[in-house]
C-alpha cells in the first residue's frame, strides 16, 4: 500500500498521468495537492478513476483555486489533517513531480 502525491496539473503533464496511473495498484491512495488537485475536475479525473487507487483532493488547494465546487464524483476532498491521517495510514509514500 502506497501513498501517492500529485503536486502537478494532469493537463501540463501528460506522460507523467499515464506513468502514475499505471503504477497505482490495489489499496494505494493518491492525493491531489497544490496544481494537481486540477486532476480532480473532469475529465482528468476520468482518467484516474479507472485506477484501483483511492482518490483524494486537498481542500485548501482546491480552495485557493476556486475549484471546491467542481470537484467529480468519486474523489475524496480532505483537509490538511485528513493528509496528515494519510501519511501516517501508508508505510511508503511516492512524490509525482
Amino acid at each position: 500500500m502506497i501513498l501517492h502525491l500529485l503536486n502537478r496539473s494532469p493537463f501540463e503533464a501528460e506522460s507523467l498521468i499515464a506513468r502514475l496511473a499505471a503504477t497505482l495498484g490495489e489499496g494505494d491512495a493518491l492525493l491531489l495537492i497544490e496544481d494537481g488537485v486540477n486532476g480532480a475536475l473532469a475529465p482528468g479525473a476520468a482518467r484516474l478513476s479507472g485506477t484501483p487507487a483511492k482518490l483524494y483532493a486537498l481542500r485548501e488547494d482546491l480552495d485557493a483555486r476556486g475549484l471546491s465546487s467542481r470537484v467529480a464524483a468519486g474523489i475524496e476532498v480532505i483537509d490538511v489533517g485528513g493528509f496528515v491521517e494519510l501519511s501516517a495510514k501508508y508505510a511508503k509514500t511516492i512524490s509525482w513531480y
